[in-house]
């Protein structure tokens, strides 16, 4: 059966295990973090993240078409500001694909119809322990050794990558500059050996690009962070 998820639509991708800060300004918005943290919604805990495939994010109505695959993300921190304004933290948590709209919600902010999506290990049971097949670990290898020279092109500091392929994978993904829509193939990848082979492809593509050009171009740079609301 489908579950009921708020949703909050971006003009960005969220993934597993990354954290997005938000500032929270539009009314609708507000109200759906007053009922995240209400006594009465205790275990309502986070929202849907969902990229806009058409429009925009602020206004009433204005994204108009949304991509079917999301991120839940989970509330950190929340601060009210004097004005009426929130400061969040969250987390990305599981993966969901998006089925519908509950039109009979009676909120002003959309709720989704949503079931689970995706095959990762970091969405298993956290106790429980997934062995990591050969070629996947091969491949982070191969990925972790190709986003260090990316990142060296570029001029990127960064820590250094995490053991862990599927996380790896969600964070090049986070942290390579690529437009929207290479983005959300990755998340919709359907488990981190294909995300870490697409991964692959693509930083090869982007390291002989920046070779070529000596930098990235224009319209993959990103701009200014976009709008959270």
């Amino acid at each position: 059966m489908p579950q009921r998820l708020p949703l909050f639509p971006l003009g960005s991708v969220l993934f597993p295990g990354l954290v997005l800060p938000l500032n929270v300004f539009e009314p609708r918005y507000r109200r759906l973090v007053q009922d995240l943290v209400a006594e009465e919604r205790e275990g309502l805990k986070g929202f849907g993240v969902v990229a806009i495939r058409s429009g925009h994010e602020v206004g009433e109505g204005n994204a108009r078409a949304l991509h079917d695959v999301g991120c839940v993300a989970l509330l950190r921190e929340v601060t009210e500001l004097e004005d009426g304004r929130y400061e969040l933290v969250t987390v990305g948590a599981t993966r969901f694909r998006l089925l519908g709209i509950d039109t009979e919600a009676g909120t002003p902010y959309l709720t989704g119809l949503v079931e689970p999506y995706g095959d990762d290990e970091d969405e298993a049971d956290e106790d429980e322990e997934v062995p990591v097949p050969a070629d996947v670990a091969a491949l982070a290898r191969a990925v972790e050794e190709r986003f260090a020279q990316y990142r060296d092109q570029l001029g990127i500091g960064g820590a250094g990558a995490p053991g862990d392929p599927s996380v790896l994978s969600y964070l090049v993904a986070a942290a390579a500059v690529l437009p929207l829509d290479a983005r959300q193939r990755l998340l919709e990848a359907p488990d981190t050996r294909s995300r870490l082979t697409e991964e692959l492809a693509l930083l090869k593509q982007e390291t002989a690009l920046v070779a070529a050009l000596g930098t990235v171009p224009a319209s993959e740079l990103p701009g200014e962070p976009p709008n959270p609301n």
